[in-house]
């Protein structure tokens, strides 16, 4: 299964989806750019990098591509909101970009999602368009049959 991640303008039921992507989301794995920008349109610019990168990128008009209503669920989104890059795991508790590659490798970093509060987030259920194909995040394999 991939690393997969949604990407925000804002926070909360309101935020505007810009995408998703279903493999590397976690945030050593994202462009290091990504969680500092300083605007909002350099975090878009660089959810476009991202886009543009990965053949696994879901646009909003392709629709929601999991299975599950919200980013509660999904590894990793990322918001651009109050001037800052924020990064949230399965919807427990925002923390800064900036935070995050201080505590980049160090036993730290994991520890930084620790709420057990959930975040509200958009609900997609009226935008899913779920998918098995590359978008998914699922990987398949297929093992040759016994003689």
């Amino acid at each position: 299964m991939g690393t997969r991640a949604d990407f925000y303008i804002g926070r909360g039921e309101s935020a505007e989806w810009l995408g998703s992507i279903a493999f590397d989301g976690y945030p050593d794995g994202v462009p290091e750019p990504l969680l500092g920008c300083a605007s909002e349109k350099e975090f878009r610019d660089a959810v476009q990098t991202v886009a543009s990168e990965n053949d696994h990128f879901t646009r909003p008009e392709q629709g929601w591509p999991w299975p599950w209503e919200d980013s509660g669920t999904t590894d990793y989104s990322y918001a651009y909101d109050d001037a800052r890059v924020y990064v949230t795991c399965f919807g427990h508790g925002w923390i800064t970009g900036s935070k995050w590659l201080q505590a980049q490798g160090t036993d730290e970093a994991e520890e930084l999602f620790g709420s057990d509060e959930k975040l509200p987030f958009p609900n997609m259920k009226d935008r899913q368009n779920v998918t098995f194909g590359q978008r998914s995040g699922v990987i398949l394999l297929r093992l040759p049959e016994d003689p």
